[in-house]
């Protein structure tokens, strides 16, 4: 380790292998990355069912429960929207060459007084949804059309508001919407996880249900806007770790970190693992690695299940859906945060054949936290095995700017990867000055 870097990458999560990705490839940086672990993912990893007791301080699985090979199991629920700014990284950087295969979702659902019903998102979707009533699809529909019309650069499409100034509310309010409806648009479509969102221009909320629905006409036989990799989501930043080498990066697992540098103003310099320095000009990591540059805000509780069954509720709607993404609004169930469901299958190499696995997720607002999820919990049925974890997330207290470490934030407790994205890209910016461009020629698709 005696070589000097342009950046130390600390920590193999999804975050940081796919910044070694974009700092490889559009910034040209020669980078190191190191993990304590001895697999990739770090709170993004997926693991064959003895790691995943091992990690939670289980005794060995017992036999009925097939081979530990059989098992790729997910420490975060998150699934990718089909058009969203993951993907376009993924097909920006040639990852998809490495091998990462994807399937469909079979479908995205919403909980209205306690039944688990499909989300609709087109004009055709919202007059034929029992979400609503007859004269409240009228006013959804036309709603979804403005939606669908609107182009920046077409001001026929604006219908007179300008969305840069008009909020979310005054959006609904001019389409007539109820609460119910504007409830399922905002959590499930937009994918807000609080109401914050209703006194905010309008316009970036038009765009995310845009994306919604660009994502659903994406693929002719798709039910849902999500893909998923199988294997798991500990297959993403294996890929970039491939990619990352190709581009002369060093990855090193079961690397301890013993201790970080600083110079005498402060600035990251090196570090330290077992008895050897090597020196970079910045460092980049998870808040695992900084305990004393990050704040705390707030705990996600995730339960992971193994389950004989698909979810009842979505069996109805859909009978041969083998995955879902279920969203609990708050409202629903009188919280300030959104409770999120995920089910997989073994078609997904995530669970032995005639197996489903459940993952449901929210932010802790109580003294009991497996209580918070028991909404969620209770839309699974035949469950064998469940797991119960809690983490602490936390946040940078700075940029990076002044002492040249930059700090993703920890995964939240939605299933996609919007926000984490966000992150990446804001990373981006943050380490280099330059704006990645998403752009996606032809060719790269």
């Amino acid at each position: 380790m005696d070589e000097a870097y342009d950046a130390i990458i600390l920590g193999t999560g999804l975050t940081e292998c796919v910044l070694s990705g974009l700092l490889a490839t559009a910034d040209g940086q020669k980078l190191l990355i190191m993990d304590r672990n001895e697999y990739y993912g770090g709170e993004a990893a997926s693991l064959n069912l003895e790691q995943f007791f091992q990690k939670l301080g289980k005794d060995k699985p017992t036999g009925d429960l097939g081979p530990s090979r059989d098992y790729n199991i997910d420490l975060v629920s998150k699934l990718l929207m089909a058009n969203g700014k993951l993907v376009k990284m993924l097909q920006k950087t040639g990852v998809i060459r490495y091998g990462t295969e994807f399937t469909l979702i079979d479908g995205s659902f919403v909980v209205h007084k306690g039944k688990v019903l499909k989300v609709p998102v087109t004009e055709t979707e919202a007059l034929s949804s029992s979400l609503m009533g007859i004269l409240e699809k009228r006013r959804a529909a036309k709603f979804f059309s403005f939606v669908q019309s609107y182009e920046d650069a077409k001001p026929a499409t604006h219908k007179g508001h300008d969305l840069t100034t008009m909020t979310m509310r005054e959006l609904y309010a001019k389409f007539g919407l109820s609460d119910s409806t504007i409830d399922f648009i905002g959590h499930a479509i937009a994918l807000q996880e609080t109401e914050k969102y209703m006194d905010l221009p309008a316009l970036p909320l038009v765009k995310k249900i845009q994306l919604y629905e660009d994502s659903l006409s994406l693929y002719q036989e798709a039910r849902a806007p999500y893909v998923y990799p199988l294997y798991g989501l500990g297959e993403l930043p294996q890929c970039f770790a491939r990619l990352g080498a190709v581009h002369g990066g060093t990855f090193m697992l079961r690397k301890p970190v013993d201790k970080i540098h600083y110079d005498e103003n402060g600035r990251f310099c090196g570090v330290e693992s077992e008895g050897e320095i090597v020196r970079a000009k910045k460092v980049i990591g998870d808040p695992s690695y900084f305990p004393d540059k990050v704040r705390k805000t707030g705990q996600t509780v995730r339960c992971i299940c193994l389950m004989k069954s698909p979810p009842p509720g979505v069996v109805k709607e859909i009978k041969d859906a083998k995955s879902c993404q279920i969203i609990i609004s708050g409202k629903e169930t009188k919280r300030a945060s959104d409770i999120y469901v995920t089910t997989l299958s073994g078609i997904h190499k995530v669970v032995p054949e005639n197996m489903y696995l459940g993952l449901v997720s929210t932010t802790v607002e109580s003294e009991d936290p497996e209580k918070d999820l028991a909404p969620g919990l209770a839309l699974l049925s035949n469950i064998t095995q469940k797991f119960v974890t809690i983490s602490d997330t936390f946040e940078p207290l700075a940029s990076g700017h002044e002492d040249g470490v930059y700090i993703s934030k920890s995964y939240d407790a939605s299933t996609h990867f919007e926000s984490t994205s966000n992150d990446i890209l804001n990373l981006f910016e943050r380490i280099t000055g330059k704006t990645y461009d998403l752009t996606v020629k032809p060719e790269e698709k």
